[in-house]
C-alpha cells in the first residue's frame, strides 16, 4: 500500500470472482493504492457471504483512503443469479441461495429460447434465463407469487444493496436474462410475461446510479457521497483492467477460461456474448473448463513444482477434455458435453501437462470460433487470472495458438472496475 494521500478523491473496484473478492483501491490519476483479496465467508452461492465478505475487506482498507473514495463500481460473474423480495431480502431454504453461472438448466432451455425467440445467450440451457424459469418454478412450488419477487444477478444484488434499492441491472450481467444492448429492451416475449416486474431496469456500465445509502456509507465508513457506478461482469472487467490495443485480445485464466476481444460489431451465436463496454463492442465467451479444475489434483504447491517439470516442446500424447462436470458453455454450447479426465499416467507432471494442453485446446477453439463468426484475427493475447503465472502454460499456448502470449498476472478485475468508476466521476459534470 502506498503512502502520501496526493489525490482528493479515489476510486473503488469491486471482483464478486468464482474464487473469492477482491478489492482494488485508485486515486484521481488511476495509480493503484491498495488490493486485498479474500475467500467467500460462505460457499460461492450464498449471497450473505458476498456481502459479509465486502464488509470485511473494505474495513481492511486505510482509513485515510476509505475517507476520500467517490465512486465504487462492483463486477460479478457472469450468470450466477438469484431470486429475492422486493427489499433485497432473501427466501427461505434453497432459494436464499443464488444458482451459480456454470449451472446449465437443460429442462427449462426450450422455454427460454422461446422467450426469446431462439436467438442470443438467453436462448442457451447455461443462459441466466433458463436458472431464471428455473428459480420461478420453485418459487412457484413454495406457494410464492413470482410477480412479487425479482431476479437479480451477483453484481446487481449487491449494488442494490449499497443504493439501498433493487431496481437496477448492469446491461452486461443481464445479457444471458435476455436483454437486447442494440435494441435497449428486452428480447422477444420476456417483457409481457406474468413475472415481467421480476425483471431489473437497465443501466448501462459506467452509469452512475446514485449514492450509497447512509446505513451503508456509515457501516463500511466511507463517504455518504460515494456514488455507486454500474459495472460489468468480472471477465469485462480485466479487459478494462488490460486495456488492450488493436490486434490484442484478452484471455482470464482463471477457475473457468474467459475470451475476450472488442469487434467493430456485435456477434451473436449461442455461448458467444457481445457487451458494450467503454463505448465499444466487446465479444467474446466463457468456458466451463479453466484453472479450477487443477485444484482438484493438485495444491498449489504440487502446482509449481510439477509445472517446472513439464517440456512444452514435447507433447504429452493425451487428449483430455478438462471440464469440471458435464457441460460446456464456449466454445461449444452443449450442455451434455462430457468431460474427458483420463487416462491418468503414472507421471503426475505428464498428467498436468495433458491438463494444461486440453484447457489450450479449448482456448485454440474458442479462438478459432470467434474468427469463423466475423471476429478479427488475434496478433497478441494478453493473460490474465492465477493461471497467467504459470509460465510453462504460457509456452504451451504460445506454441499452440501460434501469436505472442503476455502474461500480466498482476492486472485484476478489481483494477478494471476501480478504473471505470474514475472515469465515471471524471466525466461526472461539476455540481
Amino acid at each position: 500500500m502506498a503512502g502520501p494521500l496526493a489525490h482528493p478523491l479515489a476510486s473503488l473496484g469491486i471482483d464478486l470472482g468464482s474464487s473469492g473478492l477482491r478489492v482494488a483501491l485508485v486515486d484521481g490519476e488511476g495509480g493503484l493504492q491498495a488490493e486485498l483479496a479474500s475467500p467467500y465467508p460462505e460457499c460461492f452461492s450464498h449471497p450473505r457471504g458476498w456481502r459479509w465478505g465486502l464488509i470485511e475487506l473494505i474495513h481492511q482498507l486505510p482509513r485515510p483512503w476509505r475517507a476520500r473514495i467517490g465512486a465504487l463500481a462492483i463486477d460479478g460473474t457472469s450468470g450466477t443469479l438469484l431470486i429475492c423480495r422486493p427489499d433485497g431480502s432473501l427466501l427461505p431454504g434453497p432459494l436464499a441461495q443464488a444458482l451459480p453461472y456454470h449451472l446449465a438448466c437443460p429442462e427449462q432451455a426450450a422455454g427460454a429460447a422461446t422467450l426469446v425467440g431462439g436467438c442470443g445467450p438467453a436462448a442457451s440451457a447455461s443462459g441466466s434465463l433458463a436458472r431464471a424459469l428455473q428459480l420461478l418454478a420453485q418459487a412457484r412450488n413454495q406457494g410464492l407469487d413470482p410477480g412479487e419477487l425479482l431476479l437479480r444477478h451477483q453484481a446487481d444484488w449487491l449494488m442494490g444493496w449499497l443504493l439501498g434499492h433493487w431496481c437496477w441491472g448492469e446491461a452486461g450481467n443481464n445479457l444471458r436474462l435476455g436483454w437486447d444492448l442494440q435494441a435497449n429492451r428486452w428480447l422477444g416475449q420476456l417483457s409481457r410475461q406474468p413475472w415481467a416486474a421480476a425483471l431489473p431496469a437497465i443501466r448501462a456500465s459506467g452509469d452512475i446510479l446514485g449514492p450509497l445509502t447512509p446505513a451503508v456509507a456509515s457501516l463500511l465508513e466511507l463517504p455518504p457521497t460515494c456514488v455507486v457506478v454500474a459495472g460489468s461482469t468480472d471477465a469485462n472487467a480485466g479487459v478494462l483492467a488490460a486495456a488492450p490495443a488493436a490486434g490484442e485480445a484478452v484471455t482470464v485464466l482463471g477457475t473457468t477460461l474467459v475470451l475476450k476481444q472488442f469487434t467493430n460489431a456485435p456477434i451473436e451465436a449461442p455461448g458467444v456474448s457481445s457487451h458494450r463496454v467503454d463505448g465499444r463492442w466487446l465479444v467474446g465467451g466463457a468456458s466451463n473448463a479453466g484453472a479450477g479444475l487443477l485444484s482438484r489434483f493438485f495444491s498449489d504447491t504440487e502446482l509449481r513444482r510439477l509445472s517446472r517439470q513439464i517440456d512444452p516442446r514435447r507433447p504429452s500424447g493425451l487428449a483430455l477434455r478438462p471440464l469440471p462436470s458435464r457441460g460446456e458453455r464456449f466454445p461449444v454450447d452443449d450442455p451434455e458435453l462430457e468431460p474427458i479426465l483420463e487416462p491418468r499416467p503414472c507421471s503426475d507432471a505428464l498428467y498436468l501437462q495433458a491438463l494444461l494442453e486440453g484447457l489450450t485446446e479449448i482456448e485454440r477453439q474458442g479462438w478459432l470460433r470467434l474468427q469463423q463468426l466475423g471476429a478479427p484475427p488475434v496478433r497478441r493475447i494478453i493473460t490474465l487470472g492465477g493461471g497467467a503465472h504459470n509460465p510453462q502454460w504460457r509456452s504451451l499456448r504460445e506454441r499452440a495458438l501460434g501469436v505472442p502470449v503476455l502474461n500480466r498476472p498482476a492486472l485484476s478485475a478489481a483494477l478494471g472496475m476501480a478504473t471505470l468508476a474514475r472515469r465515471s466521476l471524471q466525466r461526472r459534470p461539476p455540481p
